[in-house]
C-alpha cells in the first residue's frame, strides 16, 4: 500500500501560482496586486490570498505599497553586485567548513538533490528545478552548521531569481549547473577544500556572468 499524498491548501496553491507567475515574468514587475484582484483572478477568498502575499514579502520577492496593494521587488543595478559578493562570499565560507566535517549521508542528500534536478529538467518543471537549486545551496550552510548565513542566503537566492530567472534556465545552462554541482558534491566526498572551493566559486561566476549577459550590465564581483 502506498501512503496518501497530503493535499495542498488553498494558500498553498495560491502560493505556488503567485510563486511560478513572479518567476516566469507572467506578473508584470509594473502591474499593482491588490488582495481584491488576486482573489477575484483566482477565484477564492482573501484569506489564503493574504498569507500567501505575506509569505512572499518575507522571502523578498514581493513589496508592499501603502494605500496601493503590493507589487513584484524591482532589483536595482546597483543592487545585482551586492547579491553575488555577499552570496560568493557566504557561500565559500560554508564549503572550506564543509569539506572538513561532511558525512557519507550528506553526501548522498546531496546526490539526492541532484538526481532530483535532473527529473524537473526531464519533466519540464522550472519552478521545481529553482527550489532544488535553492535547497542544495542552503544545504551545503546547513550542513556547516552555518545557519545565520543560510537565513541571508535565502533571501539573497530569491533576489538573484529576480533578475536571473530566465538567464538561470535558459536553454543549457540547467544541465551545466548539474554538471557542475557534481564537480562540487565529487569534491566534498573527497574533503577536497581546494577543488571544492575552485568548482563551486566556478559555478557562481558562470551564474553571475549569465544574468550579466542578459541584462546586459558589467561584470560581477568587481
Amino acid at each position: 500500500m502506498q501512503p496518501i499524498a497530503s493535499r495542498k491548501t488553498t494558500k498553498e496553491l495560491v502560493y505556488d501560482q503567485l510563486k511560478k507567475g513572479i518567476l516566469n515574468g507572467t506578473i508584470s514587475r509594473q502591474e499593482i496586486l491588490t488582495e481584491t484582484k488576486l482573489a477575484d483572478s483566482l477565484n477564492t477568498s482573501r484569506t489564503p490570498i493574504r498569507e500567501a502575499i505575506a509569505d512572499l514579502i518575507n522571502e523578498g520577492l514581493l513589496v508592499h505599497l501603502p494605500r496601493k496593494g503590493f507589487q513584484v521587488r524591482k532589483i536595482e543595478e546597483h543592487e545585482l553586485d551586492q547579491i553575488f559578493y555577499l552570496r560568493l562570499s557566504i557561500e565559500l565560507k560554508g564549503i572550506s567548513i564543509l569539506t572538513q566535517t561532511i558525512s557519507k549521508e550528506e553526501v548522498q542528500h546531496l546526490r539526492k538533490m541532484i538526481a532530483e534536478q535532473e527529473t524537473a529538467i526531464r519533466e519540464n518543471d522550472r519552478i521545481k528545478y529553482i527550489e532544488l537549486d535553492q535547497t542544495f545551496h542552503r544545504k551545503m550552510l546547513l550542513f556547516a552548521k552555518q545557519n545565520l548565513f543560510e537565513q541571508i542566503f535565502k533571501e539573497l537566492y530569491n533576489l538573484s531569481l529576480l533578475i536571473g530567472h530566465t538567464a538561470i534556465t535558459k536553454e543549457g545552462r540547467m544541465e551545466e549547473v548539474i554538471r557542475e554541482h557534481k564537480s562540487i558534491v565529487q569534491a566534498l566526498e573527497q574533503k577536497n577544500s581546494e577543488d571544492a572551493t575552485k568548482c563551486l566559486k566556478a559555478h557562481l561566476y558562470t551564474t553571475g556572468e549569465s544574468v550579466k549577459k542578459r541584462l546586459n550590465v558589467n561584470a560581477f564581483y568587481e
